[in-house]
């Protein structure tokens, strides 16, 4: 396990780099694309936040799709992923992805036999034209153990801010672990491209998944340090006469926050 103090060091200098990193996107036209995949609280979600936590939010973007409507659903399966790629200038987390329907789709039934085998035929072929087209496309799936998946569904089911974060759908993986496994054996098989590779995070420790995955990302991009232009803070101006309306013309929040005592 990693402990806190290291952990915590290591981790804000790495999303220093991320910054760097965001800034040379930025600057540079640059498109990135990072996949999130892998087992049910495995820690995507966790990593995701670390990653995105000190990133601007109008150039990195956190894409979570819901439950494809009955409209796409008769689109091509890639459709209403290809919307949401980045321009230049852009970074886009997916937690989640097209890969869904190699995934659940496939173990819970939810596409056809023949639709997955479209699926796997067409997503290194959709991957390669991603990366021709210049979008540097980075794939990562976290492993956890089925101990250790168990271990925090129940913490999740006992804390009442994380309730949310557990479906049915997520305890149905208990019972289908293998043909996950099965599933996950059969996409690398196919997907695991060397325009595009897997790379796999053990997550047994959430503190060092977070720690080597950014870590290996910022590895494989060469990012500079963009030059920023200084900034200074003007003076204000001298007072022009301005008075501001009485209060009581304003509606204001409560102040709750007197009430607060040791």
């Amino acid at each position: 396990m990693v402990k806190g103090k290291p952990y915590q060091k290591e981790l804000f200098r790495l999303q220093g780099e991320l910054v760097k990193l965001q800034e040379w996107v930025r600057a540079e036209g640059k498109r990135l694309v990072v996949i999130f995949e892998g087992r049910d609280a495995a820690g995507k979600g966790s990593t995701i936040k670390r990653v995105a936590e000190y990133l601007n939010p109008r150039v990195t973007r956190i894409v979570a799709l819901p439950v494809p409507t009955e409209r796409q659903r008769t689109q091509w399966y890639f459709q209403r992923y290809v919307e949401h790629l980045p321009a230049a200038g852009e970074i886009v987390l997916f937690d989640r992805s097209w890969y869904n329907r190699a995934g659940v789709e496939k173990v819970m039934g939810f596409c056809t036999q023949e639709e997955y085998t479209r699926f796997l035929h067409q997503c290194p072929i959709f991957e390669r034209l991603l990366v021709e087209d210049g979008i540097l496309l980075r794939k990562y799936w976290f492993s956890v153990s089925d101990v250790e998946q168990e271990k925090r569904f129940r913490a999740r089911l006992e804390d009442p801010m994380r309730s949310w974060k557990l479906s049915a759908m997520d305890l149905e993986s208990i019972t289908r672990w293998e043909d996950y496994s099965r599933a996950k054996d059969q996409m690398l098989v196919h997907t695991d491209i060397p325009e595009v590779p897997w790379y796999e995070v053990e997550s047994e420790d959430k503190r060092a998944a977070r720690i080597n995955m950014i870590s290996h990302l910022l590895s494989t991009i060469p990012y500079g340090e963009v030059r920023q232009t200084p900034l200074e803070i003007p003076k204000r101006p001298p007072a022009s006469g301005y008075r501001r309306p009485p209060r009581t013309q304003r509606n204001y929040v409560p102040d709750v926050a007197t009430t607060l005592r040791d």
